[in-house]
């Protein structure tokens, strides 16, 4: 155990800066989460904007040399990329290190990450459940995970002192966490995120086709429905293309169920059943009354994160 006031992690890695790993980087920094923060990306833009903000203590693009010494390391790049990155660095990890990552889907990463790890490197796979539609170093905030989920996922057998680091992390970041298994993790968040983000993607695409029809009054009049579901189809287009492919067994599942209630939907409305309707329509407003009552939503911006003086929001 660290002695009373020295930060719980000495040398903290963040592989890729983008929203969630500049984030994780401002937090690290603004609590003393970690004595020292090296800032891994491969773009050499993305390098420079991390050294103007003053993000990290070093900056790299080599993931080799960046991850070495260090105790523990975060992998926040596109669970397509995950696999290559574990193998670069892997080699390179130190002994009693904890690796973890951010990634939206879980049982796949544990499978293309776990192999390249050597003994007595432990891996804690981590999601944290926030984000803006935003991207890039300047697009991350301190506050961001303020309040909200990170879903622990660590494989059977791993090292319980490894686990608690990680969950201190996020704790030290401000997130309520949760643990749970991989798969399981994969089947809700295909429900609550992945499904939900196919159907906005699909309705603005479509809408996007109407809108040469109709000398864009799509856009002139959309409404508050529509321009939300424009908000989540804004989301980062190759992570979401790899969460899609790495989590296809239970989107598809999800999106099989949703068909199912959906042809419900269809025949109340052609047949005129309007307490079909109604009671449909009263359960799903007490699900969102809940979320709201557990603080998981809120009509400001940001969705009420606050902001420290100086961090400003990145524009779209």
């Amino acid at each position: 155990m660290p002695e009373a006031g020295t930060p719980p992690i000495g040398r903290l890695a963040i592989v890729g800066l983008g929203l969630i790993g500049s984030s994780i980087a401002r937090g690290a920094r603004r609590y003393g989460l970690a004595r020292e923060i090296v800032a891994i990306d491969r773009d050499a833009g993305v390098q420079a904007r991390v050294r103007e903000l003053g993000l990290a203590d070093r900056v790299t693009g080599d993931a080799a040399a960046g991850v070495a010494g260090a105790d523990c390391v975060v992998l926040c790049v596109p669970v397509g990329a995950i696999g290559a990155v574990a193998a670069e660095i892997g080699a390179h990890l130190s002994p009693g290190a904890v690796v973890s990552d951010v990634g939206s889907v879980k049982a796949a990463v544990v499978a293309a990450v776990a192999p390249h790890l050597p003994a007595g490197v432990a891996f804690v796979p981590g999601h944290p459940v926030a984000g803006t539609e935003y991207s890039g170093p300047d697009a991350g905030f301190s506050t961001l995970f303020s309040g909200r989920w990170c879903i622990l996922t660590p494989p059977e057998g791993t090292d319980a002192a490894a686990i608690e680091r990680v969950r201190g992390l996020w704790q030290g970041l401000g997130a309520i966490v949760e643990t749970m298994t991989p798969e399981h993790h994969d089947l809700v968040l295909a429900i609550t995120s992945h499904v939900p983000h196919l159907i906005a993607y699909n309705i603005v695409g479509t809408a996007a086709d109407l809108e040469t029809v109709t000398e864009s009054e799509v856009i002139k009049f959309s409404a508050g429905g529509f321009r939300d579901f424009t908000r989540i189809a804004a989301s980062d287009p190759t992570m979401w293309r790899d969460i899609f492919l790495a989590n296809k067994e239970a989107v598809l599942e999800m999106l099989g169920r949703f068909n199912e209630d959906l042809s419900v939907l269809a025949r109340a409305i052609r047949w005129g059943d309007g307490e079909a309707l109604h009671d449909l329509f009263t359960r799903t407003r007490a699900i969102r009354r809940g979320i709201v009552a557990m603080g998981q939503e809120t009509a400001e911006a940001d969705f009420g994160r606050a902001r420290p003086d100086g961090e400003t929001a990145a524009k779209g």
